[in-house]
């Protein structure tokens, strides 16, 4: 119904935001990750753009609203797992961004995935099955990772040398430069490949 609202910040709560767009208040459910997206705007006047995904239920509507195109995309395959909700797929948003979510699935951390507030071991597990393949299909994941193993799809950086295309591919994964730079101390990368670099790093990162 409505791709994304674009409006004045009324009202900001952990999970809701409120948003004014030509005379309508728009309530939308959020995520941590929305909402420390859109919090340092809140007193600032500034327009905010949330993407939508408006649920419909037998006892009423919901609209679920996302700081970015990904994050309400990675929303919509969650719900299509079989025993996830809106809810659930939230709050796994919540603990996850996009990219650390996909780097969850693709190395089947079910421990990881079931920190999520209200999933179990179990809907890890069938959270893990049921998107890997879509992520593959979507080219989000690379065709032949390990089980065991994340190594994101990279971009050569021509000039960059490994080490910068090492640094770029842990940033897609949603790591922070300092943390990148703390994770690459103390590894010998003078005679390593592109994906050991990648491979050592995340080692110490997780």
């Amino acid at each position: 119904m409505f791709y994304f609202i674009s409006g004045a910040l009324e009202h900001l709560f952990p999970n809701t935001a409120v948003l004014n767009a030509g005379g309508v208040g728009f309530k939308l459910t959020i995520s941590n990750n929305t909402y420390d997206t859109i919090a340092p705007r809140a007193t600032k006047n500034e327009a905010v753009k949330l993407y939508t995904y408006m649920a419909v239920r037998e006892d009423g509507m919901e609209l679920f609203g996302f700081a970015t195109e990904s994050e309400l995309d990675m929303f919509k395959l969650l719900i299509t797992v079989s025993g996830v909700g809106p809810k659930a797929a939230l709050a796994i948003l919540s603990a996850f961004t996009p990219e650390k979510f996909i780097l969850a699935v693709s190395t089947e951390d079910k421990k990881a995935i079931s920190r999520a507030n209200g999933i179990g071991p179990k809907t890890a597990a069938r959270i893990i099955l049921e998107l890997r393949d879509k992520l593959l299909a979507q080219n989000m994941l690379p065709s032949d990772l390990p089980s065991g193993t994340a190594m994101p799809t990279i971009t050569a950086v021509q000039s960059g040398g490994q080490m910068t295309e090492a640094q770029e591919a842990l940033l897609v994964l949603g790591y922070s430069r300092t943390e990148i730079l703390n994770a690459l101390q103390g590894i010998n990368t003078s005679a390593m490949s592109v994906e050991d670099i990648i491979r050592a790093a995340l080692k110490k990162l997780m």
